[in-house]
C-alpha cells in the first residue's frame, strides 16, 4: 500500500447559495483544490464525489460526471458516494484507497449539497431517507427525535445537564465566529440557549444544526509523488469506514454509536496512535448531544464526562484537546454530503498552521463523520510529515 498526502484543498462558504446550480458549488471548490496543489489536471485518475439528496431536493444526479466533465477532466472514473451524512467521509476513503493501491497516482475528492432552496417540510423528509423507512419511518420518528432520545438517556445513566451540553453549543458557535466559512457564528448565553423554542424535548433550537449549501474538495496524491510545497507535507494515516445499525432498535444502547467506536478503534490501530496522541477532532455534531456522545465513543473524553469537558473548558481552542474548531455543523453548516470533506478541509488548514481559530502546535488531526441513525461512519487521521 502507497502512501497518500493531501496536495491541495478548497471550499466555499457553507450557507446559503440562492440560485448557484449544485454542481457550480462543486466545481468552484474542486477547482481551488486542484490550483492549490499544483498538480497539472491531467493527472488526475480518479474523481469520488459525496452526496446524498441531489436527485430528491435538486432534481440532479450523475453528478460526478457532470462535475468531472466541467473541470475538463479526461475520460477517467467519476463515481459519486451516498452513505447519508458520512458520503464525503466515505469519497475520502475510496479516494485515497485508489491511490495507495496503486490504481492512480491522484484523486480528487469533492463533498456538495444543496439544500436551502427547498421549504423545510421537502428537506426533512429527503433527510429522513437516511433511516430504514420500511422499519424506522413509520413510526413518525425523525433525527431530531433520535437524538433528544439519546440525550435523555445519557442524563438519566450520568446526570448530564443543559447547562453542560449548551457548553457544547456556546463553544461550537463561538469558534464559527472565527471562520469565515462559517454559517451561523454567534455569541451565546446559556439563558438564550435555554429560552429557545423546543425542537424536540429536551433538543431546542440552537442545539440543532443548520440546513445549509456548500461544497469542499481535497485533491489527494501519491506520498512519493506530492508536489514540493513550503511547510510540512500532510500525510494520510488512517482512513476507516464501518457499519453501524441500520435500524434505531438495532442499537443496544444509545448512548453509543457501534460504528464510531469500532471506526476510532480501527483508525488508531491503522494509525499506529492512541487518542492521545490526537491534537486535535473535528467530529459530527449535528446535534449538540452527538458531540457529547461521539468524543465519548473516539475515547477522547472518558465515558459520561464529554459534556462536563466541554463545561470545563477541555475541548475549546487552548484546552486539552479541542473538537470542532472550525464551529463544527452547529456553526458552520450541515451541507450533507460536503460536511466530511469539510471537516477534512479545517484538518488540512490546522496542520498547515493556516485556521482562522488555529490550535497550537497541531500535527495531528482526525475527523468523524456519521450517517444516518449510525448506519455509516468514517473516522480519518491525517498527519504532519514531520510529527
Amino acid at each position: 500500500m502507497r502512501g497518500v498526502s493531501v496536495a491541495g484543498i478548497g471550499s466555499t462558504t457553507f450557507g446559503k447559495h440562492g440560485e448557484k446550480a449544485i454542481e457550480v458549488l462543486a466545481v468552484e471548490a474542486a477547482a481551488s483544490a486542484i490550483a492549490d496543489s499544483g498538480v497539472d489536471d491531467r493527472e488526475i485518475g480518479a474523481l469520488y464525489l459525496g452526496n446524498f439528496i441531489s436527485g430528491v431536493l435538486t432534481g440532479q444526479e450523475v453528478l460526478a460526471g457532470i462535475v468531472g466533465d466541467n473541470l475538463g477532466l479526461a475520460n477517467i472514473p467519476c463515481t459519486k458516494v451516498e452513505g447519508a451524512c458520512a458520503s464525503g467521509g466515505i469519497a475520502f476513503r475510496h479516494a485515497a484507497l485508489a491511490i495507495a493501491t496503486g490504481q492512480c497516482d491522484a484523486a480528487l475528492v469533492v463533498g456538495v449539497e444543496k439544500m436551502t432552496h427547498a421549504p423545510t417540510p421537502d428537506v426533512t423528509a429527503a433527510l429522513n431517507c437516511a433511516m430504514d423507512n420500511r422499519a424506522d419511518g413509520v413510526s413518525g420518528l425523525t433525527f431530531p427525535g433520535l437524538f433528544g432520545i439519546a440525550w435523555r438517556v445519557h442524563a438519566q445513566r450520568y446526570g448530564t445537564t443543559r447547562d453542560q451540553v449548551s457548553a457544547v453549543v456556546m463553544k461550537n458557535k463561538k469558534n464559527g465566529l472565527r471562520n469565515p466559512l462559517a454559517q451561523m457564528g454567534a455569541n451565546l448565553t446559556r439563558e438564550l440557549i435555554a429560552a429557545s423554542p423546543f425542537i424536540c424535548d429536551p433538543l431546542q433550537l440552537y442545539d440543532c444544526c443548520p440546513a445549509s449549501d456548500g461544497a469542499a474538495a481535497l485533491l489527494l496524491v501519491a506520498t512519493d509523488r506530492a508536489p514540493r510545497r513550503k511547510g510540512p507535507r500532510i500525510d494520510v494515516a488512517a482512513s476507516v469506514q464501518t457499519r453501524g445499525a441500520a435500524r434505531i432498535a438495532g442499537h443496544p444502547d444509545l448512548c453509543s454509536f457501534d460504528a464510531t467506536v469500532e471506526a476510532g478503534k480501527r483508525a488508531y490501530e491503522q494509525a499506529g496512535l492512541t487518542a492521545k496522541d490526537i491534537d486535535f477532532v473535528e467530529l459530527h455534531d449535528c446535534f449538540s448531544i452527538a458531540e457529547v456522545i461521539d468524543s465519548e465513543d473516539l475515547g477522547i473524553a472518558p465515558r459520561g464526562k464529554g459534556a462536563v469537558w466541554a463545561a470545563e473548558g477541555r475541548t475549546a481552542v487552548g484546552g486539552e484537546i479541542p473538537i470542532n474548531a472550525s464551529g463544527g455543523l452547529l456553526a458552520k453548516g450541515h451541507p450533507v454530503g460536503a460536511t466530511g470533506v469539510g471537516q477534512l478541509y479545517e484538518a488540512a488548514l490546522q496542520l498547515r498552521g493556516e485556521h482562522p481559530n488555529q490550535v497550537k502546535d497541531a500535527a495531528i488531526g482526525l475527523t468523524h463523520n456519521l450517517g444516518g441513525t449510525g448506519v455509516a461512519c468514517t473516522v480519518n487521521i491525517l498527519r504532519r510529515s514531520d510529527a
